[in-house]
């Protein structure tokens, strides 16, 4: 005894020494009875408190008691013996108040549960949780490597009795069969360990250390007293946004504990109220935690704890801490008050409380911030996952875990149709299936933006001479459609001004039947009232009636459907339940009623006859391009949810057979939309299980890289977003400024859209509205062309040559347009697609020169620009003083810039397009085509977001995109050699993800192709070279009908690796076959 106090009287160092010895006997089951028999000597020589406090002090340890409550029922010790060092944390006041919030469980809470304790201290809380409610086991963690050596020597002092011998509960085990302890950083040890926990409780330090530094050192037991104790006391900047609040250390205690615990596991943690209340809970309903406090009470801010860090995070910011004067005080005062209170010999005091807490939704948020760990821990801040009403929460939470599935676990957003993803519209017709019995496939539904351009849409696609429309749904429409008086037919049966006449009519079903029966109109779009929705009565009235005089039936349903477990029926779905949709019916549906999104819409479109579903597909793709992929997504979630607790085809449905009436028999296609429609190279419709490649999109497949996943994650995880952080229009402006030199003011018109082309078609219906023609250089994307002849624009070809690269020279372009009147001229650039060359600064400076001498409107496309990967000598553009010049020597000149994100950020799914006029008679043009497809909030902030990182040159960022630029310009190499060594003549190409190639060694060659399950005899040319290559290898390209340029075939390069070198197999295979 003697020998051992004598070690321990020399320093709290050799205290610690002699205590560590003396556990190394307690761990040897040969020496244990004899060291837990020293440890009661030891006890007894120090018993009353006088003794105890002496013991501290000459040999810097004590052995204390801690009284327990009274228990009922079979008896269980009342106190616990504990020994404490000054290196480790003391129990206090924060402890005991901890153990009372415990107690307020019941007594359930722990047993046979898997807990942990973070900041376990000398082990008190574990070993009492023990003892009291004998749960399967308790694992007490802390950081401090003193602490822990303590507290398996508290555990020995508690498990055996002053005889050495064990003490065994009711279920015959002992405190050393339910407690172990560990040294861990919070959760390192179970989450490196892989042990799912049931219960984690904490009190844990949330003051930031007043010298940031000491926190930095190598946390040993060789490390000062001093130091070690500190870390009882405070906590160092942890990343989190709750660092402003001294919160960071248990901020990141939660997080992780979200990684280990168990769906239905429970957090208890010790909070002081300094920082307020608000924000205490704050820090866990962010979180996606429910919080109920169990406990508070006041408690005396310690002594020796420094609040002067808390007073400088007074002076950086709005924020004020809460303390109070003495433990009457009930009115609080700040950090700063506190501060100089204490100083001048006050005792300050904080509430302390209690919180409980259980994840809302535990697998859901689980994958939310298992995706937050990949490189995405810069955006935690902006999770928000805190809701007042639980619908709202119901429908967030499983959208952000299923975006954060899908960020992680896709590279790239996959290829989807333009009519809209597979799996979305798979999901609609099996919500239709299971909850309204209308057996309804992938291959009757067509997704658009929203509900105005689906009716638009159709209304374009049919052009009939007058159509009547349903007052509520015409707002959208074109203004010239609602004033026209034309609406006599000429003898040709169709309008002669091309001007589709458009009437207005009541939503109620006899007003408007009485209507068509007077107007005969070939289209008739209308909604259902609601009183008249509930029977099938008036649905099938209408349907009668525009089958007996021929018209088609465009039915909005919008207000009907509902997104439910539980919706309501109606007269429609009733119908449809017992019969097909008539052919010459089509049900157009909005979705817009989800609890967190009021502006987040999507439509789709039914139609049961193949003819109208291709003609919707190809509609959609020549006018809007498709659908926001992530729109789909957040419905598609919607969806899942309300189908994924059913029986699949539990109870199929019988197919039916639709009516054989064709669609031609009522208000057909014109003969020139089906010329346009065959000759334009649209997408092929393929199965679920195709494993076609595409070399024939204007789409990125490269990885989706880091800043655009947390960019996108981001604008959906934040909430109450302001409208400085979606206004994009500085960003734009600085980029249109900084990359072209294109000059903007106050009177600069910005506008929107989903993406590129749906701005383009209505720049290119300006254009009709004006009476200008339309001219296209010979090697323009295939699909713009054939969007304006479908749009029935005056189309002109301006030729370009082999000489100049197919680019427009002043000498071609001065030429075409001599006999052009009204000239509106579309340029690609700086990069031409589909060529991959470039414009310099003097060669477009040239051809607007040539523009403004005649006057022209100019679009100017930039949106497949800013992947230059040859682009030696290129300088940029610095358009400012040119335009400005031209602008001013004839007012008729006007440059309207049309952009994109997609190249310039390589942002993959994510579409986004913009375009700046500066005419403002243009502006007043083109603003009476409503029905824009405008890009929602959420991708606003995402394209801001990206936009604020490229202008501070964000190293993350840039990075990205130089390597995925450098991969493009790999892979060009790649192609172009495997091309030349198949037969290809390749054109030369700077930038873009387009590559030209001649077929050479193919054509006039006479092959066999399959095709419709039949063997087909052809001589290849530069037009059928594409079937062939799809037929014979799945590979998808692009003909010379579609580049424009005689000869020449369009290859992407932008693919994901695999479907790369699957390309280029490919291409080697189609040489084998036809090469010889």
């Amino acid at each position: 005894m003697e020998e051992f106090l004598n070690r321990c009287e020399q320093s709290g160092d050799s205290a610690y020494s002699a205590l560590r010895s003396l556990l190394e006997r307690l761990e040897d089951p040969t020496t244990r009875t004899d060291a837990r028999i020293f440890l009661s000597e030891l006890h007894k020589r120090f018993n009353s408190k006088e003794a105890s406090e002496r013991c501290l002090q000459t040999y810097h340890f004590q052995i204390q008691e801690i009284y327990l409550e009274q228990y009922e029922g079979f008896q269980k010790r009342k106190k616990l013996i504990m020994m404490v060092i000054p290196s480790i944390f003391v129990p206090e006041d924060w402890s005991f108040t901890f153990y009372e919030g415990l107690n307020r469980h019941p007594d359930s809470i722990f047993k046979d549960k898997t807990v942990s304790e973070l900041g376990c201290g000398n082990g008190w809380i574990s070993i009492a949780i023990a003892e009291k409610w004998s749960p399967l086991k308790v694992y007490g963690l802390d950081i401090n490597p003193r602490a822990v050596k303590i507290s398996w020597i508290n555990l020995y002092l508690n498990a055996l009795d002053d005889n050495g011998q064990p003490i065994y509960d009711g279920e015959k085990k002992t405190l050393l069969d339910r407690v172990e302890f560990y040294e861990s950083d919070l959760l390192s040890y179970c989450i490196d360990n892989h042990i799912e926990l049931e219960r984690i409780v904490g009190c844990i330090p949330q003051i930031l250390n007043p010298n940031p530094d000491a926190m930095s050192k190598i946390i040993t037991e060789n490390a000062s007293e001093e130091f070690l104790h500190s870390l009882s006391n405070y906590c160092a900047l942890q990343g989190f946004v709750e660092d402003q609040f001294g919160l960071g250390l248990i901020a990141r205690a939660v997080e992780e504990g979200i990684s280990v615990i168990k769906p239905l596991g429970i957090m208890i943690f010790n909070m002081g109220g300094r920082p307020g209340q608000a924000v205490c809970k704050r820090l866990f309903e962010r979180r996606g935690l429910r919080v109920n406090k169990l406990w508070q009470t006041k408690v005396l801010q310690a002594a020796d704890t420094d609040i002067s860090a808390l007073v400088e995070i007074e002076k950086s910011g709005p924020h004020r801490f809460e303390f109070f004067m003495g433990l009457a005080g009930d009115q609080p005062i700040c950090a700063r008050t506190a501060w100089a209170y204490a100083e001048s010999g006050g005792r300050i005091s904080h509430a302390l409380s209690v919180y409980s807490c259980q994840i809302r939704q535990p697998n859901q948020v689980k994958k939310i911030f298992e995706f937050l760990k990949n490189g995405l821990s810069d955006i935690r801040s902006s999770l928000d996952l805190s809701f007042e009403d639980d619908s709202v929460a119901d429908e967030k939470i499983p959208f952000l875990a299923y975006l954060a599935n899908v960020l992680k676990d896709l590279s790239f957003f996959p290829y989807e149709p333009p009519a809209g993803s597979r799996r979305f519209r798979s999901l609609i017709a099996r919500f239709m299936r299971t909850y309204h019995h209308i057996p309804l496939t992938a291959d009757n539904v067509v997704v658009f933006p929203s509900r105005s351009v689906a009716i638009e849409s159709a209304l374009r696609l049919l052009s009939p001479r007058l159509a009547v429309v349903d007052e509520q749904l015409s707002r959208y429409l074109p203004r010239e459609w609602l004033t026209t008086l034309d609406i006599e037919k000429t003898e040709t049966g169709e309008n002669s001004e091309e001007v589709i006449a458009v009437i207005e009519a009541p939503r109620q079903s006899d007003l408007m039947v009485e209507l068509i029966k007077k107007l005969r109109p070939e289209v008739v779009v209308t909604g259902m009232a609601q009183f008249e929705s509930v029977t099938s009565s008036s649905f099938e009235h209408l349907l009668d009636t525009t089958r007996d005089i021929g018209s088609r039936l465009f039915l909005d349903i919008s207000d009907q459907f509902e997104l439910s477990s539980l919706p309501s029926s109606n007269g429609v779905f009733k119908y449809l339940a017992r019969n097909p949709l008539p052919p010459h019916a089509t049900i157009v549906c909005s979705l817009l009623k989800n609890q967190v999104y009021t502006d987040l819409e999507v439509a789709f479109v039914i139609s049961e006859e193949k003819e109208m579903f291709r003609a919707l597909c190809k509609t959609v793709e020549l006018l809007q391009g498709s659908t926001a992929i992530i729109s789909q997504y957040y419905y598609g979630c919607l969806f899942h949810e309300l189908l994924s607790f059913q029986l699949a085809d539990r109870r199929p449905p019988s197919q039916r057979e639709g009516e054989k009436t064709s669609a031609t028999e009522v208000n057909g296609f014109s003969s020139s939309t089906i010329q346009i429609f065959d000759d334009a190279e649209l997408s092929i419709n393929e199965s679920d299980d195709s494993s076609l490649i595409h070399m024939d999109i204007d789409q990125s497949f490269l990885p989706i890289t880091t800043p655009v996943k947390a960019a996108i994650f981001e604008s959906f995880a934040r909430q109450n977003i302001t409208e400085s952080e979606t206004d994009v229009t500085c960003g734009i402006r600085q980029l249109a400024s900084s990359t072209y030199g294109y000059p903007s003011d106050s009177n600069t018109e910005f506008v929107y859209a989903d993406c590129p082309v749906a701005l383009f078609t209505k720049l290119v219906l300006c254009c009709v509205q004006e009476g200008g023609t339309l001219c296209f250089p010979t090697g323009t994307s295939g699909n713009y062309v054939s969007a304006a002849k479908f749009l029935k624009a005056k189309i002109a070809s301006i030729p370009t040559n082999a000489e100049a690269g197919y680019k427009l020279t002043e000498k071609t372009l001065t030429a075409a347009l001599e006999s052009v009147n009204k000239p509106w001229i579309y340029i690609s650039g700086p990069t031409i697609n589909p060529t991959g060359l470039l414009y310099s600064n003097e060669e477009i400076t040239e051809l607007l020169s040539v523009c403004a001498k005649f006057g022209a409107r100019v679009i100017l496309d930039t949106s497949f620009s800013g992947v230059e990967t040859n682009s030696k000598g290129f300088a940029g553009w610095n358009l400012e003083a040119t335009l400005k010049k031209l602008s001013s020597a004839n007012p008729n000149f006007c440059v309207s810039l049309l952009g994109g994100l997609f190249f310039k950020m390589l942002s993959s799914g994510l579409k986004f397009g913009f375009l700046l006029i500066n005419e403002p008679s243009l502006v007043d043009v083109f603003h009476s085509f409503a029905g824009l497809s405008k890009p929602h909030s959420t991708i606003k902030y995402t394209v801001k977001k990206l936009l604020d990182l490229a202008e501070q040159k964000s190293g993350n960022l840039l990075e990205a995109i130089a390597e995925q630029t450098e991969i493009l310009g790999s892979r060009y190499k790649q192609l172009k050699q495997t091309l030349e060594s198949s037969g290809w003549e390749v054109l030369e190409a700077q930038s873009g993800v387009s590559v030209l190639a001649k077929p050479s060694a193919y054509l006039g060659k006479t092959v066999t192709i399959n095709k419709d399950d039949s063997s087909l005899e052809i001589k290849l040319d530069d037009i059928n070279v594409r079937e062939a290559m799809l037929s014979s290898t799945g590979l998808c390209i692009n003909s010379a009908s579609w580049t424009r340029i005689p000869g020449y075939c369009r290859f992407t390069i932008a693919l994901e690796d695999s479907d790369f070198n699957r390309a280029l197999d490919c291409i080697t295979k189609f040489k084998s076959l036809f090469g010889n």
